[in-house]
């Protein structure tokens, strides 16, 4: 039972404690009901009851609590949220497009160097297209070979020369 009030006494000291930081924390047109003064007093006579009944009826309301809502009227507009924002919102289409027509810029530049360096290094002649494939022409496979023309199989190898 001893550890009991023990436990009760501690609970009203913290308590106390508590209010009296918060009624001496809180600004002076804040408090409720009665001056700090007096809520000083209440807490610090009767400990428990004067704690309870700061945190009830004399600290300050938060200031959210506090707001009854947006200003409206003229010259008052409530804040937009930038998804529901369309100036924002057409700000952010306008540099997309820039940004994308500026990257396309930049890839046409990139492939047109590079195919007149394979122009070049192929032997054509730079800002002119390749010729293209003959289609007349006959495939490797079509034509028809050469007489005169050793093939790789009649070719002598290595092995098959005289040595001398």
């Amino acid at each position: 039972m001893a550890r009991l009030y023990v436990l009760l006494f501690l609970i009203q000291v913290v308590l106390a404690a508590c209010a009296l930081i918060s009624c001496l924390s809180a600004e002076d047109d804040a408090v409720r009901r009665l001056p700090r003064f007096a809520w000083v007093l209440i807490i610090l006579v009767f400990p428990l009851v004067g704690s309870i009944a700061w945190f009830l009826a004399g600290r300050p309301v938060p200031r959210a609590d506090r707001r009854k809502g947006w200003p409206t009227g003229p010259g008052s507009r409530r804040p937009v949220a930038p998804d529901d924002d369309p100036e924002f919102l057409k700000s952010i289409d306008e540099r997309t497009h820039r940004d994308d027509s500026a990257l396309f810029q930049r890839w046409e530049e990139d492939l047109r160097r590079r195919e007149d360096d394979l122009r070049r290094h192929d032997g054509h002649p730079p800002h002119r297209k390749a010729p293209p494939p003959d289609e007349d022409r006959p495939r490797d496979a079509d034509r028809p070979r050469d007489a005169d023309r050793p093939r790789d199989a009649d070719r002598p190898r290595e092995d098959d020369r005289p040595e001398k």
